[in-house]
C-alpha cells in the first residue's frame, strides 16, 4: 500500500514538474502574448473613435457612426487575440473557439430572430437613408417627425405631440411615404360649383384665385380638372404646388387657397351650392302638398 502510494506521489510530482518546466518555458510567451492583447486593446479604442470621427465629418447619422466604429474596434481585437493565441501556441483552441462562437451565434439568432431582424432593418434604415431625423414620413398607419432613428426602434413624434416607436423590422417591410424628400408638394382642394354656373368661367376665376397663393411654386402651373357631376353641383379638383419643409407649409398653404377661391368665387356670383333634397308629394301613390297641409276651418258667423 505504502509503494502505491509513492508511486502515485512520484507520478504526480513529475507531472507537475513538466507543468512548471512547460509553464516556465511558456513565460516569455505568455509575456509576449499579453502585450499584444493590450496593444490590441488600446488599438480598438483608438480605431473607434477615428473610425467614429470621421463618419461624423461626413455627416454620417449617428447611429451608423456608433454601429461601424464599434464594429472596427471589435474587429482590431479579435486580430489582437487571434495573433496571441497563435504566440502560445493554441491555434487549435482559437479554431474551436471560432466553431463555438458560430454555433451560439446560431442558436442566438433562433432564440432572438426578432431582435436579429430589427437591427438588420435598422442597419438597412441607416445605410441607405430613406428618411432622416426630421423628416415627415408617414408608415404603419403613423404620421409624423422621424424624431430618433436607433439601430432597434424609430421614434416618430406625431402631429399631436405623442412619441411612437416602431421597430425597424415594421418600417423596412412596411410602405413608407416620406413627404420632405423632394422639398415640394402638391395642395389639392376639391370644389363643386352650382350646375348653372359658366364652367369656363368658373376655370378662369378658380386658376387665377389659385395663383395668387402666398409661398406657391411658380415654376409649376396651377391646374384645374372637372371630375363628376355630383348630387347637386360639379365637382372639381384645383392643384398648387408649394415648396414642404413641414406641416404648416401645407396646411397654410391650403388654408390660403380656400379663402382666395371663396372670395374670388363671391365676387364673380359663382355658387358653391349646399346639398339639395327634393320632396315630391305629389307623386303616384302619394298625397300633394295641398292635402298634406293642415285645414282651417272658418266659422261664417265669426265677427272681427
Amino acid at each position: 500500500m505504502a509503494a502505491d502510494l509513492s508511486d502515485v506521489s512520484a507520478t504526480l510530482v513529475a507531472r507537475v514538474s513538466l507543468w512548471v518546466d512547460a509553464l516556465i518555458a511558456m513565460f516569455p510567451n505568455m509575456v509576449v502574448a499579453l502585450v499584444v492583447v493590450t496593444v490590441a486593446w488600446g488599438l480598438a479604442r483608438v480605431a473607434r473613435r477615428l473610425v467614429y470621427a470621421a463618419l461624423g465629418r461626413l455627416h454620417t447619422p449617428h447611429s451608423v457612426g456608433a454601429l461601424v466604429s464599434w464594429l472596427a474596434s471589435m474587429a482590431v481585437l479579435a486580430g489582437g487575440l487571434m495573433i496571441a493565441l497563435g504566440i502560445l501556441d493554441l491555434e487549435k483552441t482559437a479554431t474551436s473557439l471560432l466553431a463555438g462562437a458560430g454555433i451560439v451565434g446560431l442558436a442566438l439568432g433562433f432564440a432572438f430572430q426578432d431582435l436579429a431582424a430589427n437591427f438588420i432593418a435598422g442597419v438597412y434604415l441607416a445605410v441607405r437613408f430613406p428618411f432622416r431625423e426630421g423628416d415627415l414620413i408617414e408608415t404603419n398607419d403613423t404620421l409624423g417627425i422621424a424624431e430618433r432613428i436607433r439601430i432597434r426602434t424609430t421614434t416618430i413624434r406625431t402631429l399631436e405631440g405623442q412619441a411612437v416607436m416602431i421597430p425597424n423590422k415594421e418600417i423596412f417591410t412596411t410602405k413608407l411615404i416620406n413627404y420632405t424628400d423632394t422639398g415640394t408638394r402638391r395642395v389639392d382642394l376639391a370644389v363643386g360649383v352650382s350646375y348653372g354656373d359658366d364652367l369656363e368661367k368658373v376655370r378662369r376665376v378658380a386658376l387665377d384665385a389659385a395663383r395668387q397663393v402666398q409661398g406657391r411654386d411658380v415654376t409649376r402651373d396651377v391646374e384645374l380638372f372637372y371630375e363628376a357631376f355630383g348630387d347637386s353641383s360639379i365637382n372639381f379638383t384645383l392643384r398648387i404646388w408649394i415648396p414642404f419643409r413641414t406641416q404648416d407649409d401645407y396646411l397654410r398653404a391650403r388654408s390660403d387657397l380656400v379663402m382666395r377661391v371663396k372670395e374670388a368665387f363671391d365676387a364673380n356670383d359663382i355658387t358653391i351650392p349646399f346639398p339639395i333634397r327634393t320632396l315630391d308629394f305629389g307623386m303616384k301613390g302619394g298625397a300633394t302638398l295641398t292635402e298634406m297641409s293642415p285645414r282651417v276651418v272658418v266659422d261664417k258667423d265669426t265677427r272681427a
